[in-house]
Order: structure tokens, then sequence, then C-alpha cells
């Protein structure tokens, strides 16, 4: 008997026994079957710890994220083969785009973030605090990479999507993954992880892969492990719910199903665009993945004067979706994921038939293409309607896994927030409106329950990503029911596999553990100054300190004519009375410009390319005319850039702290700003 393989330990073994039996879903015939019995799975969690976990902590950012970049372009040659088992899920190719290169796409998306981090393996977390009055005594958050391994627990609607997602994230933090998809389409993954392994692009260990039961994997996590959840919300209950979970307090975080809704704002009428809009929104959503999406749409809420021609309009639009297998190019859903699946899926529409009652769709059979209906998994498109959605609780508590939703009307726009929210809790909502009065309340009031809110119209609408789809950028996730978590979010979702610590000690000190310039730490001057340096040759804290510079009124005015900036205060002959000045005072952008004709050496070519822009400048105290300013330069930190194409100026990005004294020695102006510097290779 075929057997699916895990990969532990650095090599590929089969569990032990007969384990679960996996099928084609469009078929119905035998693919193989998955076993995790026999599998040591203390062993597998320490062989992560102990050999991938050091490993990724001594890469920087730059490395990880070249890493993760390089494993994208490699899965990217192999893609015909994973389209070719992916239909084997029911998947048509447009579902499959969605999980195979959606997810190799969260692989480039996190690899490019590196950009955002320091050439370093760990990282600051926002500005440093002062913590004295005599600047001796400070602080700053670091984030580093945790010791231990995450443990992904997937569900089984995105066997790639919800792997790759998961680990660019954990891996470019610097942490090793053991990835758990759910067993019913685990040969996906298995055929994906294969190639991961083959490339021998990561660290040993870097990824594990059980096809199969977890087993007894969660009694031997520690604290400085992290869990993640993708499921049923009954599900993420009892694994959050493990005894070693509450006794090492282990990060864990859930992203269950939900009960998310999509609103037809009171405005929206059968001739605007955005009734179009709101259909075709609908259709996706019960279609795509046969409606096995966490993030689909379950409630459908309208005006009850709109009510019956929304019934028509959804109902016509479902029809036109040919179902069957989706190998055939003019299927447009494929089947549900297994014939258990389909068992599940009809137990909880027969729950929501207690209130409701089918307008769309049959509960018993299926017209299929190119295929047996009794022999895949197979269900119709199944439209509901309750007509009494605040006395009814079947909508808003169960959801039923499949291309399955509930059309409710509602009086006022008041009640559809309500409504929204009587979901306690989901992943995504939209409203469709061309009002942004409209827009504005349901976000505003109904944010507190939804993890993201999309706002559709005919402006966005072609260019949407839609209702159901998270992205890298944006935290996925929502309060309540939906679990409570958050997955990606950009850097957000890095530091979730990172701890936080709060550093204490002088500006030196503080400089020498970051690696990044801390302001009143002590600065070195070589005599070269630090334009002429190229970027291997600067240091931390290099740094001069300027001749200085009286600026008059007379400078003044010029830069006011130049500049064609007049501002009241910058004139001589206006009345300061009742102003924040006594008198004529300096443009901010001159003193920093004047600044800058202190500090830049500008007689010969340098390492220094260009000017890349200002990240901070604040004015702290005015200058008027007769004062005489000077300005300590101080390298803050430097981040080594990628070659894009062959015949590129080797280069990176250096910041440099920029702070402006007047003749008191008070500071003036404060400002980062950064320059693209050459370097030697």
């Amino acid at each position: 008997m075929k057997k699916l393989q895990n990969y532990v330990l650095g090599k590929w073994i089969e569990g032990d026994g007969h384990g679960q039996a996996l099928y084609n879903a469009v078929t119905g015939e035998f693919i193989g079957a998955a076993s995790t019995k026999g599998l040591d799975f203390a062993a597998i969690l320490d062989y992560a710890r102990s050999t991938a976990n050091p490993a990724l902590r001594k890469m920087t950012f730059h490395q990880r994220g070249n890493m993760l970049k390089a494993l994208a372009l490699h899965l990217r040659n192999h893609l015909d083969k994973f389209y070719e088992i992916s239909y084997q899920t029911g998947a048509t190719k447009a579902d499959s785009w969605v999980d195979i290169e959606g997810g190799i796409g969260n692989l480039f998306s996190y690899a490019s973030l590196r950009r955002k981090f320091p050439d370093e393996f760990f990282c600051t977390d926002g500005e440093s605090i002062g913590l004295s009055k005599g600047n001796s005594f400070s602080a700053q958050h670091i984030l580093v990479p945790k010791e231990g391994v995450a443990i992904h627990i997937n569900a089984f609607n995105f066997p790639v999507w919800g792997m790759l997602e998961k680990i660019a994230v954990n891996l470019l933090a610097g942490m090793p993954a053991v990835v758990k998809p759910a067993t019913i389409t685990s040969f996906l993954t298995e055929a994906v992880v294969k190639e991961i392994i083959s490339s021998n692009i990561l660290p040993e260990g870097a990824v594990q892969l059980i096809c199969g039961s977890a087993g007894d994997i969660l009694e031997h996590v520690t604290y400085q492990d992290v869990v993640t959840f993708t499921g049923s919300a009954s599900t993420g209950l009892m694994l959050k719910s493990q005894k070693r979970i509450l006794e090492e307090n282990v990060p864990f975080n859930m992203e269950a199903d939900s009960l998310n809704c999509i609103v037809l704002g009171n405005d929206v009428s059968p001739d605007m665009p955005e009734w179009d809009i709101f259909i075709k929104e609908i259709r996706k959503e019960m279609t795509s993945k046969a409606g096995q999406k966490c993030t689909a749409i379950r409630r459908i809420f309208v005006p009850e004067n709109k009510m019956e021609d929304l019934q028509k309009a959804l109902s016509q639009a479902l029809a036109q979706t040919t179902i069957g297998n989706p190998i055939n190019d003019r299927v447009r859903m494929g089947s549900l994921a297994g014939q258990s699946q389909k068992i599940e899926v009809k137990a909880q529409v027969q729950k929501l038939l207690a209130s409701s009652q089918i307008i769309y769709g049959s509960f018993d059979s299926v017209q299929v293409m190119d295929a047996d209906a009794n022999k895949g998994a197979f269900i119709s498109p199944l439209l509901l309607l309750n007509e009494n959605p605040f006395q009814s609780n079947e909508p808003h508590e169960v959801e039923a896994f499949g291309p399955v939703s509930t059309l409710m009307p509602y009086k006022n726009f008041s009640d559809a927030i309500l409504l929204s929210k009587k979901g306690k809790g989901s992943l995504c909502s939209s409203i469709v409106t061309a009002d942004t009065k409209i827009a504005k309340e349901y976000v505003l009031n109904a944010a507190t329950h939804h993890g993201r809110i999309l706002i559709l119209n005919r402006e966005c609408a072609k260019e949407s990503t839609g209702h159901g789809s998270p992205l890298p950028s944006l935290v996925h996730g929502g309060p309540g029911r939906a679990g409570g978590g958050e997955e990606m979010g950009g850097l957000r979702g890095v530091k979730h596999y990172m701890q936080r610590v709060a550093v204490q000690g002088s500006p030196n000190f503080l400089t020498a553990v970051t690696h990044q310039y801390q302001q009143y730490a002590k600065g070195y001057t070589d005599g070269i100054h630090p334009f002429k340096k190229y970027l291997e040759e600067l240091q931390i804290g290099d740094q001069i300190i300027t001749e200085k510079r009286v600026i008059t009124s007379a400078d003044i005015d010029r830069f006011a004519d130049l500049s064609g900036d007049h501002f009241y205060a910058h004139l001589k002959s206006t009345d300061f009375t009742d102003t924040m000045f006594d008198h004529q005072v300096a443009h901010g952008y001159f003193i920093m410009s004047a600044a800058a004709g202190l500090f830049v050496d500008s007689y010969e070519k340098n390492p220094v390319l260009l000017n890349y822009g200002i990240d901070e400048l604040r004015f702290t105290k005015p200058v008027y005319a007769g004062s005489e300013i000077y300005v300590r330069f101080t390298c803050k930190e430097k981040v080594s850039q990628d070659k894009k194409e062959e015949n590129d100026i080797p280069r990176g990005i250096v910041k440099w702290m920029v702070e402006i004294f007047d003749e008191m020695d008070e500071l003036v102006g404060l400002a980062t700003i950064l320059t693209m510097v050459r370097r030697k290779a």
C-alpha cells in the first residue's frame, strides 16, 4: 500500500500501521495512506531546536530573506507538478493558483521585507527612550529570535498556501518549523516539501513535515516555542487548552473559521455598478474552493426592500457556475476535499434549515461535467434564506464549510451593523456602497468584531483583491470566534516569533549592543570626513562636529524669495504680538539646508552616491536672525543593499543622525538623513 512520507530528523520516513486512507476528491480513487504512528515527537522538536535554530539564528535578516527568495524561485520551476496534484484535491486551476502561486508569493513578499530590517540577526524595536536628565541612562527595546520551534497545525483547504504563508514568517524571524497539514490533502503538501528539501536551500531541520495525526507533539512544547493553528474554532479551543500550552505559556496563534458577512449598503439599487459588484463578489466567494475558505461569505445582509431582486440576481449568477472535474477548462467549481467533508457540510446545512430555507441549489443532487457526482465529493451551491435574522441563532452560529451562504434582510443600517456582530467575531467583512458616510459608519462601528473590512465599490472593484484574500502585508485573523490571533501583517508577523527585550544602560553600551548609534553616546573622529569612506569603512559612531555659521536676516529673506515660502513668521515686517515668536525667525527647512552646507563634504567626488531622503526631522527651538548654529553629524546605522542587476553599483544605505545646536549649545533641530553609499566590492 502506498504511503505518504514524513520528513523528520533529517530523513523521509513512513509511519507505522495502515494510517488514514486518502482519496482523489474528484474520482474517488485511492491515493495513499498517511500515518505518523511511531514517530518520536519529542525528538522531532529537539532536533529543530538543536540543529536548525542555531543555524537560522546565526543568519542575518538579509541572509534569511535571500534564502526565502531563492526558495520561491526554486518552487516556481515545479508549478506544473503541483497543479497536477492539486486537481486531486477538487481545486480548479483558479483555486490552485491562489493556493500554490499565492503561497509562493508569500515567500517573495517576506523575502522583500528583509529590507525593513538591519543586516543583523536581531533588530531594534522603536526609538530609544531617555531615562535620565543627564542623558547617561536610557533604554532600547530589541527583538531576538526565540530559541524554539514553530509548530504549524494547518487546515485542509489550502495545503500549500497554509504552509508557505506561515513558514515564510518564522524563517525570516530566525525560527525553524514543524508543519502538520490536515491529513485529507497532505499529499499536496508532501509534494511541495519534497521540492523544498531537495533544493538544499534551507538549513537542515528548518522545515519538518508530519503527514497524519499530531500525536502528542503538544505535550513536548516549551515556552520558547510558538504554536499556530488554522481550522475549526472547536478544535482550536481544544488545542489551546492543552495542559502543556498553559503550563509553559506557549504563544498560541489561532485563525479559526468564522461566519464572515457581506453587507449591501442601503444606497445601492439594481441600476448601479455596486449592485453587480455585490452579486459577483458573493458568487465568487461561494464557488471558489467550493466555498471551503475560512474567509468565505457565510452571511449576506441586504435591505429588506431589495431582497426579492437580490434573490433573483444571485440565483441567476449561481446558475451560470459549471461544476465538475477541475481539469476541464470549462469547469468553474470543483468538488469538496473529500466524502467526509461532504457529509460534514450536509450535516451543518441540516442545522441551518431549522430556521432557514433553500432558495437556490439542491441538497441531494448536483449536475457535474466530466465527472461522476457520486464518486466525487461534489455538492451544489446552496443559497439559503432566513427572514428573521434577529430571532434565529443558527445563521450566526453554524458554519457549513462549503458553497453555502444565507441571505438575510435588515430594516435600517444600524440593524445591519448589529447583525454583522452576531457572528461573535470574524476574519473579514465587506461593505458594498457608493456612499462614503455609509462606509465610515460601518467600518467604525463594526471594526470591533472583524479582523479585516473591505470597502467595495466601482472605484476599486477592478483592482480589489476581494473579500476573502488575505495579504502578506496585512494582518490575517480576527476576534472572538475567529480565534483572537493575527498572522502575517508584514513586520507584525515576524515579531510574533521573536522575544522583545527592554535593554537599559548608558548610550555608549546600548550603541555597542544594538550596533545602532544611540543619541548622547560617544562619537569617534579620525580626521577623515565620513563622506570619504566606503560603506565597509564606515563605523557606527563615526562623527564630525562642524564649524559654526551665523544665520542672518538677509539669509532668511533670500531663502523666502528662493523657496517662495513667505510665511508671516519669516518676515521682518510682521507684528509679532500674540505669536509664538519674538521677531523674524528662520525657516526650519533653511536651517536644515544650512546644516547640510556645514556637514556635506562637497569639493571632490566621494563614495556618497546620492541623498536618499529624511526619515525624521524635528525643529525643537526657534532660530532667530543673529543666531549661530553648528552640527554634530554621526553615522547611526548602515545597511548593505543587494544588486538588482549585474552592472549595478555595489552600494548600501547609511542613516546619519543630524543634531543642530545654537550658540547656547541647545538643540534646535534633529533629523535622520539617509545617503546611498558605494561599497568597495
